[in-house]
């Protein structure tokens, strides 16, 4: 099975974490000042009150005056542990209102059992928010627990596709002109989205035209589709060990269950219609369901 297909089976599930308007309310309560700071807070705390020195490092591609915004201060607003409940109530709520009864459903305990044995197979080793994630405590209602194995392999995977950019040659902001170029996401977006200063987005895409990544700004060469194309196959390849224990019956059945409850998800959820990660799976999940 396409690990990266099944990446996208789950990660519309995963990112109701973000930018609902559950969550949002949620670390709006704790006393978060801007949603950014609720983002770093939650996805940040399962690794502790950690400076944003690592943070930056973890994340990759998020400026670091991006993440100065928001860390340390978010750990003197509320502690991680206090991030990690508003978290899970976040999800919950967002995923109650989208799904509606579907969340206490014998498909979606199916699928949350599928997860979580795939996420007990989920690589750890030098993989931080992976592993971060992986220890904690699943919740016992179906739905978060599914969504909590969702967001380790989620986290795995990222950890894994760091690892492919860095094996590249690429720094955090080349990874952003690349990654632009590639999907056809405007650079305005991708700099706004990660706080990118003009002058070092315009330093790194020069490096990129010299290196023979790009042929213009904008536009990949053939040397830099062979190198996006080798970072997501290292990437897949890196993600694949969960879906290999689940075996191809598991898997099957992981997408059958999985990507209905994405479909739904994906179309009531307005943030992720625009993404910096180029998301757009509508189209893929839609196939699979009819």
């Amino acid at each position: 099975m396409d690990p990266r297909l099944l990446w996208q089976c789950f990660e519309p599930y995963h990112t109701v974490t973000y930018f609902t308007p559950e969550s949002i309310a949620e670390t709006d309560a704790l006393g978060c000042r801007g949603r950014w700071m609720g983002y770093f807070g939650m996805r940040a705390a399962p690794l502790g009150a950690a400076p944003e020195w690592l943070v930056t490092s973890l994340f990759y591609n998020f400026h670091p005056s991006r993440v100065r915004r928001a860390l340390p201060e978010a750990w003197t607003v509320a502690s991680p542990e206090d991030f990690l409940a508003a978290r899970l109530r976040g999800v919950d709520g967002a995923l109650r209102r989208m799904l509606g009864d579907a969340v206490s459903s014998p498909e979606v305990a199916e699928a949350a059992d599928l997860a979580r044995t795939a996420a007990s197979w989920a690589p750890t080793a030098g993989r931080p928010l992976g592993a971060a994630n992986a220890a904690l405590p699943l919740p016992p209602e179906p739905h978060l627990s599914l969504w909590q194995s969702a967001t380790t392999l989620r986290e795995s995977r990222g950890d894994g596709h760091v690892a492919a950019l860095v094996t590249a040659g690429l720094d955090p902001v080349e990874t952003l002109v690349v990654f632009a170029a590639d999907t056809g996401l405007q650079p305005d977006y991708m700099r706004t989205a990660r706080q990118v200063p003009d002058e070092e987005w315009a330093a790194a895409e020069q490096r990129m035209l010299e290196r023979d990544v790009l042929s213009a700004p904008g536009t990949l060469s053939d040397e830099g589709r062979e190198l996006r194309d080798s970072v997501e196959a290292l990437t897949d390849e890196a993600a694949a060990a969960p879906w290999a224990e689940l075996g191809e019956q598991g898997c099957a059945r992981f997408v059958e269950l999985m990507a209905p409850l994405s479909l739904t998800i994906t179309r009531l959820n307005d943030r992720m219609r625009v993404n910096p990660m180029g998301l757009a799976p509508e189209g893929v999940l839609a196939a699979l369901v009819d």
